[in-house]
């Protein structure tokens, strides 16, 4: 990024840039998709949003880190609500979405619709 790192707006905005795993940018490099954010009525920095299969990625590493450890590790109940979290954040909305969760999670697609089920079912 070509912008002061030390801008108040950088500052207030990096954490959720970096949750979603998007890029920030100076304001004239921005592309018509990307976000421009104005301080005082000047351009400051773009935000550059990630495809959502990136995003599905992104989110998924960041629920190893929170964890402490693959998700394939984890115990059944913790990967029912892995799913359950993923579903809220519409995780299976992204094409082969269920197949890359199923991955992840070191299970079968089979495994992960049971888990979405079941939790409709409740």
């Amino acid at each position: 990024m070509t912008e002061p790192a030390d801008h108040p707006l950088v500052t207030a905005v990096k954490p959720l840039v970096d949750a979603m795993g998007a890029e920030l940018l100076g304001p004239e490099q921005a592309q018509p998709d990307d976000v421009v954010l104005a301080w005082e009525g000047e351009d400051v920095i773009a935000v550059r949003l990630p495809q959502l299969s990136d995003s599905l990625d992104h989110i998924l590493a960041t629920m190893e880190r929170r964890h402490g450890m693959p998700l394939a590790e984890l115990d059944r109940r913790t990967k029912q609500s892995v799913v359950r979290t993923l579903e809220a954040r519409g995780a299976f909305s992204v094409r082969h979405g269920v197949e890359t969760v199923a991955g992840a999670l070191g299970v079968s697609r089979f495994t992960v619709y049971n888990y979405l089920n079941r939790e409709k079912d409740a």
